[in-house]
């Protein structure tokens, strides 16, 4: 992809650095892509980046931050066509899914968020960053479960965990399996769950 936007005007540096780093954390990972690279494929100055952000960590912060609001893009326009909160639930689902489909360098690797959380140190604040995405998307299932069954909060929070942990673990077999044949398959399971309450 080059630098140029969609309707031909060269986009900001900063923009282009975090296009590039998105590129190459998910294809190569974050420590395995030094400045120069990011800087290269961006087409800028190192200064150009130490411009627009104060570190590497801060690339990497605003990586998984956008990583993240990438994600509630595909939400939000999932759960503009769902029907009810059923339908809610399924969307964080289909939303998994359609991050999958994206047309990676190197296929479908998993979770981009996770994969960066498993290279970066106890303690650094991308962890925070992965850790706070993860838990909203559980509020965010337990708000539509809510909704389902206003009267029974301990089944929400006990199905609203269930479901959480059957997403995240087709995230990973589809990662490792490079397609996202077992999101599409785990929001199936989801509806026969949904369907049982």
């Amino acid at each position: 992809m080059d630098a140029a936007s969609a309707d031909g005007r060269r986009r900001p540096a900063r923009a282009r650095l975090l296009a590039a780093a998105a590129r190459r954390f998910y294809a190569d990972g974050v420590a395995a892509t030094g400045i120069d690279t990011i800087t290269a494929e961006a087409g800028v100055a190192k200064m150009s980046l130490y411009n627009n952000f104060a570190s590497k960590a801060d690339l990497v912060r605003a990586y998984l931050d956008a990583r993240h609001e990438e994600w509630l893009g595909l939400y939000r326009a999932r759960l503009e066509k769902a029907e009810g909160p059923r339908e809610g639930v399924l969307a964080v689902f289909g939303a998994y899914a359609d991050h999958a489909a994206f047309a990676y360098e190197h296929g479908f690797r998993g979770c981009g968020l996770l994969n960066a959380a498993a290279e970066l140190p106890s303690g650094h604040e991308g962890r925070s960053v992965v850790r706070a995405h993860k838990e909203e998307v559980e509020q965010l299932i337990a708000g539509h479960l809510t909704e389902l069954l206003p009267d029974r909060p301990g089944e929400v929070r006990a199905m609203a965990e269930h479901l959480a942990f059957l997403l995240e673990g087709a995230v990973a077999r589809a990662g490792l399996e490079g397609d996202g044949d077992r999101l599409r398959h785990a929001r199936t399971l989801a509806a026969g769950l949904l369907d049982r309450l």
